[in-house]
């Protein structure tokens, strides 16, 4: 069994600088050899509408890979490398040799994900060349339990012992387990200092596998993302969850921020001190919102429900910009971006990626399973009638003159995640545009779906 303890670092001011200079090499070296591997992709390719016969090829060049340029590190270690553009004078003997071999393999894994995609046939974009803020963390393989110093001050700290840095100081605001053995290290830079996250590994832990979970009515739960005014969730239970809203909270301050730093010439002093100082807040807005993904997915687990239904939401294309629009002359016309910029911040603020990770991780923790559904007409139907009342997004309540109940456009919509979790949802054909019931299921949870709606109308009559 494999886990990843991450702590907090406090290198001394001459080790600080030595792991700088060191992030600083790995990235010249990332840049190097993907730099190679770019130049070797535009060179040895021909365009479909070129003929070999008459258009001139160019030679051929051998494909870079991970052993190749591997291969070139005995070399440059040999003296020092002068990088052109700034002057500077890389010493790569400075660095440890693993690190160096961990920069080849990420270029490698970032290439080739570009030309063929992952083990799921995905392409990513065409990898980009790192700047300081986008390469932060150097990889220490074959980290031996050696390296670990513990030190008796409260049991609170260890001295970690780096290759080419010496012993560092790691605070260890919780225990490392016991038997683990050690087998890498990183260290990642942060806006607020540096971290190590150590990797262990007891191979006498067996990996947990769990049993498989039939769900029912009551060990299932469904989940809607509502992203309406203070709302962050809604359970088929009839509850929902307050959103947190952690960068809407931060925008005032955010602001003030990066209008002083724009004001200031680049590269000066006092505009290096306040971009720290907007990465911070940047890293608090993040660590507020991670937090409470936690404490409300601990919150939804301790109800003691086995399943978790929620919709499968497309995130990329409801963050998406809208696309322009021109009129016959080639002037643009209002296509709806300003005011769906906001709705943009408020989707990527809210994080439902992230909390729905999150949520599987602490559901798997405990036993539980979190599936992804269709959500299709789950919002739309009322989920004891067959009817299409919430046909607008302005709808946000309905009122059951027969039933006399508030029905809530979010809970109903959870429920029916649990009903199409349950299979238990009507089957919905188009008809000349229009959604129609073709075989309906509803009498079959009926009393459980008016329980639900009952017990969130009483909370909605409290004043």
């Amino acid at each position: 069994m494999k886990t990843t303890y991450q702590y907090r670092m406090y290198p001394q001011t001459a080790q600080a600088a030595n792991l700088t200079t060191g992030l600083r090499i790995c990235r010249y070296w990332y840049n190097r050899m993907l730099g190679e591997r770019i130049d070797w992709w535009e060179r040895n390719r021909c365009s479909i509408n070129s003929c070999p016969l008459i258009c001139h090829l160019p030679e051929l060049k051998e494909r870079p890979n991970y052993y190749n340029q591997k291969l070139q590190l005995p070399d440059i270690k040999q003296d020092l490398v002068l990088v052109k553009w700034s002057g500077e004078l890389l010493d790569f003997n400075s660095v440890y040799s693993t690190v160096l071999q961990d920069v080849c393999k990420r270029v490698e894994k970032a290439f080739e994900r570009y030309i063929q995609g992952d083990k799921n046939g995905k392409r990513s974009g065409k990898p980009r060349i790192k700047n300081e803020a986008r390469y932060r963390t150097m990889v220490f393989d074959g980290a031996k339990n050696e390296w670990l110093k513990f030190c008796t001050v409260n049991g609170k700290w260890l001295y970690l012992k780096l290759p080419k840095i010496g012993l560092v100081k790691v605070r260890t605001h919780r225990p490392l387990p016991a038997g683990f053995n050690l087998k890498q290290v990183s260290i990642t830079k942060k806006s607020d200092g540096w971290y190590v996250n150590f990797v262990l590994d007891d191979p006498f832990v067996p990996e947990f596998k769990p049993e498989e979970i039939v769900p029912t009515w009551d060990n299932s739960m469904g989940i809607d993302a509502v992203l309406n005014k203070d709302v962050y969730l809604a359970t088929s239970e009839g509850s929902t969850v307050p959103s947190l809203k952690p960068l809407r909270k931060s925008l005032d301050k955010l602001g003030l921020l990066q209008t002083k730093k724009n004001a200031l010439n680049k590269g000066s002093r006092r505009r290096r001190k306040l971009a720290k100082r907007e990465g911070r807040l940047h890293q608090q807005i993040a660590r507020t919102r991670q937090d409470f993904h936690y404490k409300t997915a601990h919150k939804l687990v301790s109800s003691g429900k086995k399943v978790f239904f929620h919709e499968d939401l497309n995130l990329a294309g409801l963050t998406k910009r809208n696309k322009a629009k021109q009129d016959e002359e080639g002037k643009y016309l209002p296509n709806g971006q300003s005011a769906k910029s906001g709705l943009n911040k408020s989707w990527l603020d809210a994080a439902f990626g992230q909390f729905f990770s999150i949520l599987g991780y602490i559901a798997e923790k405990a036993g539980a399973v979190v599936i992804e559904k269709n959500p299709a007409y789950t919002s739309q139907l009322l989920s004891y009638r067959d009817e299409f009342v919430f046909t607008d997004c302005s709808i946000r309540e309905y009122w059951d003159e027969e039933l006399k109940i508030w029905v809530d456009r979010d809970i109903n919509a959870a429920i029916n995640l649990k009903r199409v979790g349950l299979d238990v949802f009507p089957t919905i054909k188009r008809r000349k545009g229009n959604p129609v019931v073709v075989c309906s299921t509803t009498n079959s949870t009926l009393k459980e779906v008016l329980t639900a709606l009952f017990k969130a109308s009483e909370a909605h009559a409290v004043p």
